[in-house]
Formats: structure tokens, sequence, C-alpha cells
């Protein structure tokens, strides 16, 4: 019993040791013990003066031994022990001024380092935010609530609209329509039919369904992905600080000089002298000084890094570990094109789904009602709206019975509904049919797109020192690879669950220091298993953002990369000060051997060290511009304007497109009318924008990007696009010379079409990686 008192009262002691009032608490007496003594010292109270440097000097130490003891129970004496050891030999030879300026020395350091570990404490939240604490089981009596701790295996529950599932089941309704992506991180819905299972922590996107329990709320896969969590987070060695490492050797040198000095001198002062300079203020301050000048650089960069030595160890990581959806794509569906049924056109189409869909809750179906609002459709007043969960919806649009969702698998399809399906399937892409009285006019494909800014965060990733980046996923191995193909991606493991995850980061760190990025529930245990876990915290779970060492803040992977380099350049400056600092202690600690400097002038000269090294370690406040251009206001305006209308131009890329496919048909009057009409695009707005693009913001970027010579390859873009839509004119003035297309015209028009479909999404997407990715 006493043994276990014993541990609960150590316990204690290391909470209140750690604690920020103690931290503040000292900063604040040692300041007012070294002011007042000051104060009584020029009014020539010596005695008063002494008294107060004293108490100062006593109030530092009882806290100081008690952080040492902490860190030599935990396997290392770190710069703490130096300062203790200056405290008690002032206090022994009566050298009070001198134990006073060390008192404060050490309040400054911790108050600084504290801050830094507490300052991302209030934007991160618990990963049991999103489990349930109840179930809703059916009795004799009806559907009563329970606490979850109560449900047993084989229980009947009742699962509402947007509940969670509280354990582990198996659905006895018809189907039910499962949000998983805080499981998988995957955001699609899925549907599980009677007789499958439906795992807890997936949240219901669709009607009330029925389940029956099949495990207890321990044994369910949500409470195994918070004990994985944790798990994953007690594992993780602590960082050893910068300080430290350098305390290592600086520590017996100290101690050794001034045992050598009292050894041949005899005299205990010398000693005292040696330890006062040699006090390492430029580990208890300038480190952490340059440390928290990089977090709060960082911050303003919208990288929320949870304590210094987070900061510090992303300067040594080599690896990044990245998940797909939401990290290097946008993650959510995003409608990729729109296809028409003949005598259709993709504009109608996309409006018509989008006017009935304005009322669905459906991912979606938010997706397509988005597109068409970017595209700027009009949209219609929808009427007699049901949804059936996990089939689609359907109602009345301007007097027409409309339906969206998945078709049914025994219609049969026409050649360009099948053509459609044959893509959905090799872009990896969800079909949304549309039909209209009945009959089959279009289907709108969705997918998850990359992150516009991924590829560009890549690249400065890369030139920040990463080596080797890998994708770790839930998704399906086809998708995965496309992905990392597109990216340059040095791995990819798909259909990953949370422990493989976890067992991937394992792997990698057994070989360098690993950085996991991630932004589900999912991700939450491989990011407490890494080095350095990072949250992409605007739009990511809290699950992730708790489990985390640095949240980025902004919805922009690339800021990650910014994170980096602010942590090579915080941890430059860092070194420099810290390796400066020691070098003219060093100088002083001879001086003070040789007995050529007292402990009081000791205290002031270090005093006088410590303001150069805290002043260049201030440095690291500042942003560095070296090797990347800065955007001007009037840069970034034609940034978002260009990209602006690139949302606005994609009904234009579609009409392309479209003629293209009506001329793999029956080229006849309608297919020369599709071609006049994207023509039309073309001439109207699509080459209006590529000419503003040359002329306009191609010179506004070229000073950021190093010279005009860096947009030569998007200019060159520009002449072909220019040059088949010329190429296009000719063919249709032929059209309309000889009365309509002629046979030998076909071949060179189709390919003019698809070739200037492709060249356009490819300059697209170059522009928008490259140049629009600048502009935050």
């Amino acid at each position: 019993m006493d043994r276990f008192l014993l541990v609960a009262r150590l316990r204690r002691s290391t909470a209140v040791l750690a604690s920020p009032l103690l931290e503040r608490g000292l900063l604040a007496v040692t300041t007012a013990a070294l002011t007042g003594g000051g104060v009584a010292h020029f009014l020539d109270a010596d005695g008063i003066a002494e008294l107060f440097w004293g108490l100062g000097t006593v109030a530092a130490v009882i806290p100081a031994v008690g952080w040492v003891l902490v860190a030599l129970r935990r396997g290392h004496a770190g710069v703490d022990l130096i300062a203790v050891l200056a405290l008690g030999g002032t206090l022994a030879v009566g050298e009070y001024l001198a134990g006073v300026l060390i008192a404060l020395m050490l309040a400054t350091g911790r108050t600084l380092e504290g801050a830094a570990q507490r300052r991302a404490s209030h934007d991160l939240h618990a990963l049991l935010a999103h489990a349930p604490r109840s179930a809703r089981r059916r009795t004799g009596d009806g559907v009563v609530r329970v606490p979850l701790s109560e449900i047993t295996a084989g229980d009947a529950l009742v699962v509402g609209p947007g509940e969670v599932v509280p354990v582990d089941g198996r659905v006895e309704s018809t189907e039910a329509v499962l949000d998983e992506s805080v499981l998988t991180g995957e955001p699609l819905q899925v549907t599980r039919q009677r007789g499958e299972g439906a795992r807890s922590g997936a949240v219901n996107a669709g009607g009330a369904f029925d389940l029956r329990a099949t495990a207890i709320e321990q044994d369910s896969t949500y409470a195994g992905i918070v004990r994985l969590a944790q798990q994953a987070g007690a594992e993780s060695a602590p960082v050893v600080r910068l300080a430290d490492r350098y305390a290592a050797w600086f520590l017996p040198l100290a101690l050794a000089t001034a045992a050598l000095a009292w050894l041949v001198s005899g005299s205990a002062v010398r000693a005292v002298a040696v330890l006062v300079v040699a006090t390492p203020c430029p580990l208890l301050l300038a480190a952490p000084v340059a440390v928290v000048s990089g977090l709060s650089r960082a911050s303003r960069r919208g990288v929320v890094v949870r304590d210094g030595g987070a900061l510090e160890n992303l300067d040594r990581a080599r690896t990044l570990l990245l998940d797909k959806t939401g990290t290097l794509t946008v993650g959510r569906p995003c409608v990729l094109d729109v296809v028409a049924a003949p005598g259709h056109v993709p504009a109608e189409v996309l409006r018509v789904a989008a006017s009935l869909d304005q009322l669905s809750p459906h991912v979606l179906a938010q997706a397509i009602v988005d597109a068409a609002r970017t595209r700027r459709l009009e949209l219609s007043a929808p009427t007699e709206v049901t949804e059936e969960p996990g089939r689609g919806a359907s109602g009345v649009v301007e007097g027409h019975r409309v339906f969206i969702g998945r078709d049914d698998p025994t219609r049969a399809r026409p050649n360009w509904a099948k053509a459609v399906g044959n893509r959905a399937l090799l872009d990896g892409a969800s079909v949304a049919w549309l039909t209209v009285d009945e009959r089959l006019t279009g289907a709108v494909l969705l997918r998850d797109a990359l992150r516009r800014d991924a590829p560009h965060a890549v690249r400065r990733l890369r030139s920040a020192g990463i080596e080797r980046l890998v994708m770790l996923t839930g998704d399906r191995a086809a998708t995965a690879q496309e992905v990392a193909a597109v990216l340059g991606l040095d791995g990819v493991r798909a259909e990953l669950g949370p422990a493989d995850k976890v067992a991937a980061v394992r792997g990698e760190r057994e070989h360098a220091v690993t950085v996991m990025v991630g932004d589900g529930v999912n991700d939450a245990p491989a990011l407490a298993a890494a080095d350095i876990g990072v949250a992409m915290g605007a739009r990511g779970t809290t699950a992730s953002s708790e489990a985390a060492d640095i949240v980025l803040t902004t919805d922009r992977v690339d800021r990650l990369a910014d994170a980096v380099v602010i942590a090579q350049r915080s941890r430059r400056i860092a070194v420099q000060s810290a390796l400066g600092g020691m070098l003219l202690s060093l100088g002083a600690m001879a001086a003070a051997a040789l007995g050529l400097i007292q402990p009081a002038a000791g205290a002031l000269l270090q005093e006088g060290i410590d303001v150069a090294v805290i002043l260049n370690a201030l440095r690291a406040l500042r942003a560095d511009h070296a090797g990347q251009g800065v955007l001007a206001p009037a840069t970034e305006a034609l940034i978002h304007r260009f990209a602006a209308e690139h949302e606005d131009l994609q009904d234009v890329l579609q009409a392309v497109r479209d003629a293209a496919d009506r001329l793999s048909g029956v080229p006849g009057p309608t297919a020369l009318a599709s071609v006049e009409e994207a023509h039309r695009l073309l001439t109207e707005r699509l080459l209006p924008h590529e000419y503003a693009e040359e002329h306009q913001l191609y010179p506004a970027l070229a000073p950021a990007l190093g010279g005009p010579e860096s947009t030569v390859t998007m200019s060159r873009a520009h002449t072909e696009i220019g040059r088949l839509s010329r190429r296009i004119a000719t063919h249709l003035q032929l059209a309309r010379t000889n009365g309509g297309l002629a046979p030998e015209q076909l071949d060179d028009l189709r390919s003019c079409l698809y070739g200037l479909n492709t060249v356009l999404r490819l300059h697209f997407t170059q522009e928008e990686e490259s140049y629009f990715s600048l502009a935050p």
C-alpha cells in the first residue's frame, strides 16, 4: 500500500513540476527578485539587495532540482543540471546576484519551451469525440435508448438517419446506406445488404435500419482504432532535443573545468565562477527562442506545430507517408465528366440533374449541384421530390419526370451508355444516371479529384530533402496506382486498414525519420505511430488532429513543404546560436578558471553572450525568401481570375469532346452542327482566355518563376491550341462550301477535335498545378 502511495505522490509531483503555473510563477518571482535587489543596491541597501537576490536563487533551486530528477528518471541529464550546480555554487559562496541571474535565465527558457508545447492544444480534440455513448435497443416494450456498455452480442438495435453505428453488427433490414469515410478514408457511400456486416464508427447515410449486434463496445471496430492509436502513441519515443544533445558533452566539460580550477587554485570561488559562465544559456534560451520563432513563423503559414521537438525532428525527416483521400485528393467526389445521349447536350444533362439534386443530402448530389453552380447553369425548382436511400432521387423538373442515381442493372443499355460504363471502370469513377420521362438521357461521372497543389507540394518536398514518398490508402489498388503515377511517388500500398497503416509506418521508421500525413479517424493510429504525425486539420477529423504533432490549418498540402523549410531554417539558426554561444562560454570558462573573472562579473558577461545569441535566434521569425519567388498582390488576383475562368470553360472542353464523339457515329447534319457549336465556343470564349493568359498572366508570373523562359512550355501549348482551332475552322469552311462534311475530312477533323480536347485538358491541369497552386 505504501508503495502505491509513493508512486501516486511521485506522479502528482511530476504533474506539478510540469505545470505552466509553476514556470510562469518562477519567472515572475525571479524577475521581481532581480528588480527588487537592483533597486535596493542603487539605494545603498546592500543587505536588502543580497536578501532579494538570495531568495530569488533559492526559489529557483527547488523546482530546478525537481526538473533534473524527472529528467534523470527518464534516462537523460539535460541542460538544467549545470544550472542547478551553478545555483548551488552561488549560494555556497554567497554570490547571490549571479545566482538570481541564472535563475532568471532558467525560468525564461522553461517558460518559452512550455508555451511552445501548449500552443496548439486548444485546436486539438479527443479521438473519442466521434464515438457514440448510447444505442437504441428493441425490447418487448418498443425501442429504448441504453448506455453502450449495456449492449451485448445478439441485441436487436435500431440505427437512425445520421447516427453512428454503435457496435459491430449484421444488417437485418433490406439494406443500409453507410458513410464509412471515418473508417476507410474513402468519401463514397456504400450499401450493405441484409445479412452483411456493418462496423461501428460508420455513419448511417440513409434511412433507419435494424442491426443485430455481433460484438460488445470494447470488441468493436471503432474501439479497436482507439486502442491502436493509444498503443502507437505510447510506443513513440520522446524526441531528444537539440539543447540536451549538446549538453551531453558540454556538461562533463564544464564540470571538469570547474573541478580542475578548484584543484589547481584551491579556491571554490573560481569553480563557481566557471560554473556561472558555463551556465548553458545559449541552450536554455537561444535554442528555444529559435525554435519558438520557427513555430510562430509556421503558424503564420497555416501550420500549427504541437511543440518544438516536432519542429526539430521535422528537419531530420527523410521519409514521407501520405494518405490518399483528403490528403493528395480533395476528399470528396467531384464531377469528372458529363455525357449526353444522342440528341442532348452535356450542359443540359448537368443542369437537369442538379435541379433535382438540390434537395438531396447525398454526397454525390452535392457534387453535381456544386458543378452546375460553378458553371453558372440556371437551376429549376423541382417538385414531388422523393429519395430512395442507396438508389437515387426522383421528382418533376419543368414538367418532366426525372430520376438521378443508380441505373437498373437489368435495363438494356444503348451503346453510348455501355461506353460510359467502360469509362467509369477505367477511370475508377462513380456514375449517376439521368432519366427523363423514363428515357436514359445522360450520365454524370464523379471521382475524388487530385488536389491542385499536390504535384507542386511533392516537388517542393523533394527539394527540401524528403528522399522517399509513399502513399498509404484504403482505396483500390488501381485507383491508388494512378494517383501515385501522376505524382511520381516512390511507392504505393493500397487496400489498407488502420492496423496495416500502423505496420507500414513502423516498417519505414526502421530506416529513417518518418512523417505520416492523413486526415481521417482511420489515419489517427498511423499518425501516432510515426516520428512526426501531420493532420490535414482544415477539413480533417478531430481524431487525426489529436493524434498528430503538426496540424495544417489551411486546406493545402503544400504547406507541409513550407513547414519542412521553416524547420530546417529554425534548426540551422538554433545550432548557430547554441554553438556560437557555447564557444564564447568556453572562452569565458578559461578566463574564470585562471581567476580573471569573478562569479558576479561572469553572470553579467554571460548575459551579454545571451543577448547576442538571442538576437541571432530571433532571425527565425523572418521569412526566408531565398530560392522562392514572392507573388505580388496583383499577380495573385490574376491567378484567382484565371483559375475561376478554367472552371467556367469546362463546358467548352466538353463541347469539343462531344463534337468528336458525334463524328465517330453518323457524320450527318447533327454532327456538323455540334462541330460548329464547339468552334463558336472556342472562338468566343476559350481563345480570348488563352490570349489573356499569354499577355497578362505569364508576364506577371515571370519574375516569381525566375524569368520569361519559365513559361515557354505553356506558351507553346497556347500555340498548339490556336493551330488546332484554325484547322477546325478550315474544315468548317470547306463543309460550308461543299454543302456538308466530305468523307475525306472526317479522319483529320476527328483527330483535331480529340487532339484539341487532350491538349486543353493537359494544359489546364499543368497551369493549375504549376501556376494556380502558387496563390493561397
